[in-house]
């Protein structure tokens, strides 16, 4: 988890020296009634007067590059609608505090209706680390989600997977204080392709292992997000209508996040 989250800094850190030294672009456009947000990304569609003012009378298309909407937080699994694992799952025990969720947008396209809705679909990269309790090895190249007991200690047991996710978001906003900030509410669908899956296992007597497959997760999954934020911080929460594995003794068990979101471009 660290290693991502040092990455979406990295990235974000670029495309913000990029801006920097784009400001000469970024006046010219502005003379053509055009502006080009650079920030934590690259976002054009802001229409301006004639005295530079952003024209909020008018509907306009936004979209373009963007590193916002960072979300770090934990994950929990529901079985059936409960917080506690049935028998059946119980070997997916986990540790709540250590088992987290990552993710963030790399592009967004939408309209921006006036100052305060704007619909918008986005892309980008999510992440599901789930730190398990017990000395096991979940299986790969298996038909069913199957897991072998270990004689050894592991003092990092994750099991992980990744998605391409794509959220249609609906975004309410307040009108600018005199700071220029806002409060913030988005909510709206998501969907999410499967990457890969990962167990990750440190121990004394193997040292450091990774292995990768599907690990039977769900090719395709869905669920929703809800924001609330003011001015770049948010609280967010996820919940996958789908199941989170494509096997049936797993029928029912479900995902939600929640955590902190950073940026809101």
């Amino acid at each position: 988890m660290k290693h991502l989250i040092l990455t979406a800094v990295l990235v974000s850190g670029l495309t913000f020296l990029a801006a920097s030294s784009a400001s000469a672009q970024q006046d010219s456009l502005k003379r053509k009634k055009y502006d080009i947000n650079y920030g934590l990304g690259v976002t054009i569609g802001e229409k301006r007067d004639s005295t530079g003012k952003i024209d909020q009378s008018k509907g306009r298309f936004v979209g373009g590059i963007t590193f916002t909407r960072l979300d770090i937080g934990f994950s929990r699994l529901i079985d059936n609608g409960s917080f506690s694992l049935s028998p059946t799952n119980d070997f997916l025990d986990y540790k709540g505090a250590k088992t987290s969720t990552v993710s963030f947008d790399v592009l967004q396209f939408g309209y921006r209706f006036n100052s305060n809705f704007k619909i918008y679909v986005a892309g980008g990269f999510d992440w599901t680390m789930i730190r398990l309790k017990k000395n096991i090895t979940i299986q790969s190249n298996t038909p069913d989600l199957s897991y072998v007991n270990e004689p050894i200690i592991f003092s990092k047991n994750r099991f992980s997977n990744s998605y391409v996710h794509i959220p249609l978001n609906f975004e309410l906003r307040t009108n600018e204080n005199r700071r220029g900030n806002r409060f913030y509410v988005v909510f709206g669908p998501e969907i999410g392709f499967l990457l890969n899956g990962k167990v990750k296992q440190i121990s004394d007597e193997r040292g450091k292992q990774k292995f990768k497959d599907d690990y039977n997760f769900a090719p395709f999954r869905y669920g929703g997000t809800f924001r609330i934020g003011y001015n770049s911080l948010a609280l967010f929460a996820k919940y996958y209508a789908s199941d989170m594995f494509d096997t049936t003794a797993q029928k029912g068990l479900k995902n939600m996040a929640f955590g902190i979101t950073l940026g809101l471009n």
